[in-house]
């Protein structure tokens, strides 16, 4: 009773003193800083992430663990009962006894090829390959938040544009309404403007649904409930920003090469297939362990004490054993060159990373390229489209220019503005992950 009430004590003591779990604090307002820094700790695939971090620093711990000797200690009760035989060849009698075995036992590998040393130092690069891991997932979070982030500002713009465009439609439906009615335009053109509004409204609900869209894709990358609310902040992006100048190509991809998780995680791997190798080799070599003992006894029908009986029964042993490998069917040989080809293969996957980085730089940079001279030749047309598309518009009210003409001017205007914005926001894009693969963070 003292022992399980000590025990649920323990258990209260500990549980009171453990911290209490309060969920994330919710920011009022989200800007795009925010977004990172919530999605860092909360998003579920870094938590997991971050799991796999501890499981490897236990494996870590239990393999230097290993160095140790291991500690056993055993009883047991034996009861037997059988006849006796007398050196005649009879049996005579029944004999039965009732006694109890006490041991403690220790061995310790003194010598095996290594193996324990090279596992521990595998496993301090697997712990280190882990963080890096969890480091890989932050970032593709980061970058896909950032994404996601931009096609909220994108989609906004978007849509704000398309409200602007109904109140003009709306404007010239109630002036084709008025020249209708003064005998200016036929009924036809009127119809024509009237669909073309009908059209602007649709615009409007297309676009509202892509923003809602955008907005639902960042709440599910924070890990938000259904009901959360998420306050964009909107920042203010200058045209110096979209044609922000652009660091050199080869700068970008050698600081990607020394700061990025996934290229240093692949050189792990290759290091720690050679510990694979060694490990492999070391079952050639013979194993050296230590063992020792300690036990003593008691017989029930012995008629001397329990102390006693204790104390003359107890008996030491030590000893050395050594297994002396001499052949394995092959096994040891098959190990060895697996582990060989496990080393190439983690060379040419680090190869590969370091190419495939190569690859995603070379395709930023040139998107950056693309996209700050398509902004500027968007920036040129929008101009051209505006002031052809208010000509129209003024020479339509005197009655010079037809209702096509003044749709397709308005059509020209429009498609120039959507251009403008696709080509600011994937030159922005395409800078701040530049930025991002030199090592500076994230922001707006």
């Amino acid at each position: 009773m003292k022992t399980r009430i000590f025990i649920l004590s323990l258990l209260l003591a500990s549980s009171m003193s453990l911290p209490a779990v309060t969920p994330t604090e919710k920011p009022a307002k989200w800007d795009l800083k925010t977004c990172i820094e919530y999605a860092r700790k909360n998003n579920i695939q870094v938590q997991k992430a971050k799991i796999s971090t501890q499981e490897s620093d236990i494996t870590l711990n239990q393999s230097k663990e290993a160095l140790f000797p291991s500690l056993s200690a055993s009883s047991s009760l034996n009861y037997s009962n059988g006849k006796i035989r007398n050196t005649a060849g009879d049996y005579y009698s029944n004999n039965s006894s009732l006694g109890s075995r006490y041991s403690i036992s220790a061995g310790m590998t003194l010598f095996d090829g290594l193996k324990n040393y090279n596992t521990i130092k595998q496993n301090e690069l697997q712990k280190k390959a882990s963080e890096l891991s969890t480091k890989e997932t932050e970032n593709s979070i980061e970058i896909a938040i950032t994404e996601a982030y931009l096609e909220i500002l994108y989609a906004k713009e978007t849509l704000d544009m398309a409200k602007r465009t109904v109140e003009t439609s709306k404007a010239q439906v109630e002036l084709s309404q008025n020249l209708l009615n003064a005998g200016s335009i036929a009924k036809a053109d009127f119809s024509q403007v009237k669909s073309q509004y009908s059209t602007d409204l649709y615009s409007v609900v297309t676009a509202q649904n892509n923003y809602d869209t955008q907005i639902l894709t960042l709440k599910q990358l924070l890990e938000l409930d259904m009901m959360d609310k998420l306050e964009i902040v909107f920042p203010d992006i200058k045209e110096s920003d979209v044609l922000s100048p652009l660091p050199a190509k080869a700068d970008v991809y050698q600081t990607a090469i020394n700061v990025m998780p996934q290229i240093q995680n692949s050189e792990l791997s290759v290091k720690m297939a050679e510990f694979d190798l060694k490990n492999a080799k070391s079952s050639y070599y013979p194993t050296l362990s230590l063992n020792g003992s300690l036990g003593s006894s008691h017989d029930v029908e012995n008629d001397e004490s329990y102390g006693n009986q204790l104390n003359n029964n107890f008996n030491q042993s030590v000893g050395l054993s050594l297994s002396i490998p001499i052949y394995s069917n092959g096994s040891t040989k098959a190990s060895v060159q697996k582990a060989k080809l496990s080393i190439q293969s983690a060379k040419l996957d680090y190869t590969s990373a370091q190419k495939e980085l190569l690859k995603t730089v070379e395709s930023l940079y040139q998107d950056a390229i693309s996209m700050q001279g398509k902004y500027d030749a968007a920036k040129e047309q929008l101009q051209s489209t505006e002031e052809s598309y208010n000509l129209t518009e003024e020479q339509f009210k005197l009655g010079m220019k037809n209702t096509v003409e003044l749709l397709t001017a308005k059509d020209n205007y429009l498609k120039a503005q959507q251009t403008v914005l696709q080509a600011k926001y994937g030159a922005v894009l395409s800078q701040k992950l530049l930025n991002f693969y030199q090592n500076i963070p994230i922001e707006l």
